[in-house]
């Protein structure tokens, strides 16, 4: 009788978690990091899905590399079905290649879901997605909000970019929940090494139908980031040039004198201003 009630229950348990594993159409590829139930639809309605996954494309000089996915799925007609796969339809990632003659490939990235929020209308939830790209010194960040957008798609409703590091959080606050942006603001000329605010913290909502940043410190876009921008973000000046013009301006006397024997011209490169 005991063994008999050992097996029931255990049958149990197995058709309850196969009612729960979702079946993705197609399945997210590479290896699942982190997954995250969003009401895109509305709280209504079925949760939708989000899948962050990563593939090994090539290791080199005791690194692996790897090219990140973010997959978005909608529940229909039994499963859960894409709806939005980036770097296929856009941004925020971008295609991994293996640079040439080296066995390298960039951008070297990294996706994090942050979470799901009504930020822009009650009994409705919009994704947040945190990611990183670097080819070139600290490279750039990025941070996407998802929503629901026509012919059951997901769509960026908004993008945040910043040079070398952006974290974001979402905090309630009494009129709604907001997204809170810390890392590096750079004035105009300053250099990557050298931030005027190296610890700026901004508030972004969605009022009054559209977005807003304040104080102003990153750069914020409708819609989707495009190709052409982000290749823009990553293309940031050589961090050792940026940081001895740092250095200069901290060490005027010495710099000069090293200039002034012949070992060493001072840099003009800096961080590309908007």
């Amino acid at each position: 009788m005991i063994v008999r009630t050992v097996i029931i229950a255990l049958l149990l348990s197995a058709t309850a978690a196969a009612q729960t594993t979702p079946t993705f159409v197609p399945v997210a590829p590479g290896s699942p990091v982190a997954r995250q139930l969003v009401a895109l639809d509305g709280l209504a309605h079925a949760r939708w899905e989000a899948v962050a996954s990563k593939k090994l494309v090539g290791t080199g000089n005791g690194r692996d590399f790897y090219q990140w996915y973010l997959s978005i799925y909608a529940p229909r007609a039994g499963a859960y079905r894409i709806r939005y796969q980036s770097p296929r339809n856009g941004g925020p990632l971008e295609r991994v290649a293996q640079a040439n003659g080296a066995k390298m490939w960039f951008p070297v990235q990294d996706l994090k879901i942050v979470g799901a929020a009504q930020l822009m209308r009650k009994h409705y939830e919009q994704l947040v997605v945190s990611s990183h790209a670097m080819a070139a010194d600290c490279g750039s960040a990025t941070v996407t909000v998802f929503t629901a957008g026509t012919a059951g798609r997901a769509v960026p409703a908004v993008t945040v970019t910043n040079s070398c590091d952006l974290a974001v959080k979402i905090v309630n606050q009494p009129d709604g929940p907001v997204l809170e942006l810390r890392g590096p603001y750079y004035g105009a000329g300053a250099p990557l090494c050298c931030p005027t605010n190296a610890k700026a913290t901004a508030v972004l909502g969605y009022r009054h139908g559209k977005w807003s940043e304040t104080p102003n410190y990153f750069k914020v876009e409708g819609g989707p980031l495009g190709d052409e921008r982000r290749r823009y973000i990553r293309k940031t000046p050589n961090w050792v040039r940026g940081c001895g013009a740092c250095a200069a301006a901290s060490r005027p006397i010495a710099m000069t004198r090293r200039v002034s024997s012949g070992s060493m011209m001072p840099s003009s490169h800096s961080r590309a201003v908007e």
